[in-house]
């Protein structure tokens, strides 16, 4: 940072304020290693030098270590103080956490398949509520897909649950794969005649319709193809290999 001027110098770390809020949201359970990994290797040199010296400055040290690490404090009148930044919002709200796709984003099944493999892959959000939903498909939980990608445990829950709190803060319904315990009401019949006519017009995938109704993808191929739902109205849609033969 020696090049830059003290107003640079200034501006640049006050610019690393969200990512070190960033940062220590995702350490405190929003996300695992390769999450933080993923906001350090976005930084040049200036900016993770920058960011180093923002995370000093919020230790006091004056302190003893058990003091320093717990730098909440007391004033005379009991009142709780912690270090002056001009900033008072809490330090979520000032994180800079992208919002998760619902579904519109691009899915590489590559990618995927590669993830539900146990191979080495970076997947977007939407990829990997496709791959957990493939994974749940298998009946593994979250600690065993940790173990098939060779991550520490605990990688996959951390990222679950970012997602989770994202859903939920940007006000969208949460994917299937990322309900818990979560008893689901049986589709109306107007539903599903609603979903087979939708997918029979065209311009919608399966994947995207499981998003819109709040259901797995299985369930929804399930429906379109008319193995579920038979008795109920709407376009069945013609077995894969009578759809290639015509």
């Amino acid at each position: 940072m020696s090049a830059l001027t003290a107003e640079q110098r200034g501006d640049l770390a006050e610019d690393m304020l969200p990512v070190a809020a960033h940062l220590a949201v995702l350490v405190h359970g929003d996300g695992g290693p390769e999450d933080i990994q993923g906001v350090l290797t976005r930084l040049d040199d200036a900016q993770r030098n920058a960011l180093i010296v923002v995370l000093a400055g919020l230790v006091d040290p004056e302190q003893p270590m058990g003091r320093a690490l717990g730098w909440l404090d007391f004033n005379e009148d009991g009142a709780l103080t912690v270090p002056h930044w001009g900033e008072h919002r809490p330090v979520r709200d000032l994180a800079a956490v992208p919002e998760p796709d619902c579904g519109s984003e691009y899915v590489d099944p590559v990618a995927v398949q590669r993830f539900v493999d146990g191979l080495p892959v970076d997947v977007s959000d939407a990829e990997l509520l496709v791959a957990l939903e493939k994974c749940a498909d298998r009946g593994m939980s979250l600690r065993q897909v940790d173990q098939l990608r060779r991550v520490p445990k605990g990688t996959t829950a951390n990222a679950v649950n970012r997602l989770r709190k994202a859903y939920a803060r940007a006000g969208r319904e949460l994917p299937p794969v990322l309900r818990s315990g979560e008893k689901q009401a049986d589709l109306t019949n107007a539903q599903v005649v609603e979903i087979r006519e939708k997918y029979a017009a065209g311009g919608v995938t399966d994947l995207e319709l499981s998003m819109q109704y709040g259901r797995s993808r299985k369930t929804i191929t399930s429906l379109l193809s008319g193995a579920s739902y038979r008795h109920v109205g709407g376009p069945i849609r013609a077995p894969r290999s009578v759809a290639r033969a015509s």
